[in-house]
């Protein structure tokens, strides 16, 4: 497969560009799709893209808007494989959730699936989905007992939604019964993996400055780290971000049994607990501590959230890495950050 063209979404995003990495570490030619020229700047002078571009194993398509008819058409054109990464995150900075969140996560999902069925030669598409696509938005608090393992078919909400976050898990919802029902029906040339990681952990490149740091899915384990003290619970679930990338690229071996959804989560059945950060700090990092760099005061609570991802760690052959990685790579990229600032 090395030297195979793959269609990239959302390689401007924490997710998507390590899996662009992870894709040309594998041999792979990367075609980028972007919703602007800026994004595509912002992607080439990442150290690890400068690395690893020959100067023609990346290009870039520019794709400004994902709700358009026929958005992708252009883009997958000559391509082999798609991985669909881009889609809208909770990020606490919209009330409009139907236009924000749940139109571009369902419409981006399958407009680039109805495009990938109109061009000759796509063998798989993998998409980033995520646990809570198959966990009732409640259920993720309850602290039951309940064991999900990424198979639940879970109903839509009606909202009114009443956080931002439950209209994102709405929207995973949305969009993985789309793809189910678009694959059922249309019985596409290709075949689609959905992948459906929990809380992303791990080193963003593309964050350069300590004032952005706070942004995204580090934050939820990290800035308790920092000192923040957040008094809402968080379902305990989290992953480290190469694990996750590593599974997109791997994904496209025909090896890996298609048409089928792969959760991905750490910390085994009894997942993650939150706090646990503060100690792996202190232990790891007691100078950045000490010297008030690291706070490591803060708080947040977390809900256990039971999983098994036996399926996805046999299937793909790894053992998702715990907390620790997740939490030590994180802080040695902030205080890398720091030092440089």
């Amino acid at each position: 497969m090395a030297g195979d063209l793959v269609l990239i979404t959302g390689a401007s995003g924490h997710l998507g560009f390590r899996v662009l990495v992870l894709a040309l570490e594998a041999g792979y030619n990367a075609r980028v799709a972007v919703r602007s020229q800026a994004k595509a700047n912002d992607i080439i002078a990442a150290p690890s893209i400068k690395a690893r571009n020959s100067g023609s194993n990346v290009t870039f398509t520019i794709v400004p808007d994902i709700l358009a008819d026929g958005a992708y058409d252009a883009a997958v054109k000559g391509v082999e494989y798609i991985i669909h990464c881009a889609s809208p995150l909770a990020s606490g900075i919209t009330d409009d959730f139907e236009n924000q969140i749940i139109r571009p996560a369902l419409r981006g999902t399958i407009g680039i699936l109805e495009s990938a069925q109109r061009t000759p030669g796509i063998k798989r598409v993998v998409i980033t989905s995520s646990v809570v696509a198959t966990i009732p938005f409640m259920e993720m608090f309850a602290e039951s007992g309940k064991v999900f393992d990424g198979q639940l078919k879970v109903p839509f909400n009606p909202g009114p939604y009443k956080l931002e976050f439950e209209a994102y898990a709405d929207s995973k919802v949305r969009a993985l019964a789309a793809t189910h029902d678009f694959v059922a029906r249309m019985k596409p040339g290709f075949d689609v993996i959905n992948l459906l990681p929990s809380f992303i952990i791990g080193k963003n490149e593309l964050v350069t400055t300590v004032e952005d740091f706070a942004k995204g899915t580090n934050h939820l384990v990290f800035g308790q780290v920092l000192g923040f003290k957040n008094p809402a619970p968080l379902p305990g679930s989290t992953v480290y971000l190469n694990d996750v990338a590593s599974l997109h690229v791997r994904a496209l071996d025909p090896k890996i049994p298609g048409n089928q959804d792969y959760p991905a989560n750490s910390g085994g059945i009894d997942g993650t607990t939150f706090s646990d950060a503060i100690e792996i700090i202190s232990k790891n990092f007691p100078d950045a501590v000490n010297k008030g760099i690291l706070p490591n005061d803060g708080t947040q609570p977390t809900k256990k959230l039971k999983m098994d991802v036996t399926k996805t760690e046999k299937v793909f052959g790894l053992t998702f890495a715990g907390l620790d990685k997740q939490v030590t790579e994180v802080a040695q990229n902030y205080l890398d950050l720091v030092a440089q600032s």
